[in-house]
């Protein structure tokens, strides 16, 4: 009896299998996960989400996914995460940068896929195709990361070839707060040709030490970017306007350059743009 109901089992899953369907507790299918509902609370994961082609299935984003301009902004916060308001625009998934709200989503039988700030290039490309797979997009994420590898390759082949690095600073606010090598942005500026002037600063295990101006002028770097523009309102003329800064190289051979804050602070497919500024801002020297 025990044998008979075994292969009554066996042949039963061999039947689902044959005809497409998936046995109960089995992962999704890919063609099932592009019929999700999907919230997102990252900007970056919005980005994503769009760029894979995703966009037609997300039916809320939070409060600071502001591209692409088609993205439904609402006010939804990926800090203060509402569950129960969530649950309002019927979503089966929700992107997250960390799992505060897990406990609230899981007991709505909401779906978490969290998607931290990623370190190196490598996540970023990792991020994509784990949303193409839970989206039913893997050939379209596979071909964004393609092009994405293609295009950074690309300009890395333009950065100028100088033993000397140019010294930069990096401004992420006015109150002069800085990434160093360990950071994804500090990456970055190593690969387009840079020698980062907030490493000698950093106290061990912080990749985002708070300069001095003092240590600034001092540092004379030849490259200043401006991750600060909208936030902080930060422009070359409020930069040369401050003690000590109208002697540095960078202000006085208008190399103070300006950046998008978005762009600059996120690590999905538009890193690509930002490369591309840090490395045109190492040619013009």
């Amino acid at each position: 009896m025990k044998f008979r109901t075994s292969l009554l089992f066996a042949l039963l899953v061999s039947l689902c299998v044959s005809l497409g369907a998936t046995p109960a507790g089995a992962a999704r299918s890919e063609a099932s996960n592009a019929d999700r509902k999907i919230v997102s609370l990252s900007p970056t994961a919005t980005e994503m989400l769009f760029a894979i082609g995703a966009g037609d299935q997300v039916v809320a984003v939070d409060e600071q996914s502001n591209y692409p301009t088609d993205a439904p902004v609402t006010d939804l916060s990926g800090i203060d995460v509402n569950a129960e308001a969530i649950a309002g625009y019927k979503a089966d998934l929700v992107v997250a940068q960390d799992d505060t709200a897990k406990g609230a989503l899981d007991a709505l039988g909401i779906k978490l896929l969290v998607l931290p700030a990623a370190n190196r290039l490598s996540e970023t490309y990792a991020q994509l195709r784990k949303l193409g797979k839970a989206t039913g997009h893997v050939d379209e994420a596979a071909a964004v990361v393609k092009k994405m590898t293609a295009d950074l390759a690309g300009l890395r082949a333009e950065v100028p070839d100088s033993s000397s690095k140019p010294r930069t600073f990096y401004e992420l606010d006015d109150t002069l707060y800085s990434a160093t090598s360990k950071t994804f942005i500090g990456q970055l500026l190593r690969q387009a040709g840079f020698r980062n002037i907030a490493d000698a600063a950093a106290e061990e295990g912080s990749g985002y030490p708070q300069l001095s101006s003092e240590y600034v002028v001092d540092a004379n770097p030849a490259v200043i970017f401006l991750a600060d523009t909208k936030c902080c309102g930060q422009t070359a003329a409020t930069v040369a306007q401050r003690p000590g800064f109208d002697t540095i190289a960078a202000v006085t051979k208008g190399h103070v350059v300006t950046l998008d804050d978005d762009v600059a602070s996120r690590w999905g497919p538009r890193v690509v743009e930002l490369f591309r500024e840090l490395v045109r801002a190492n040619q013009a020297l």
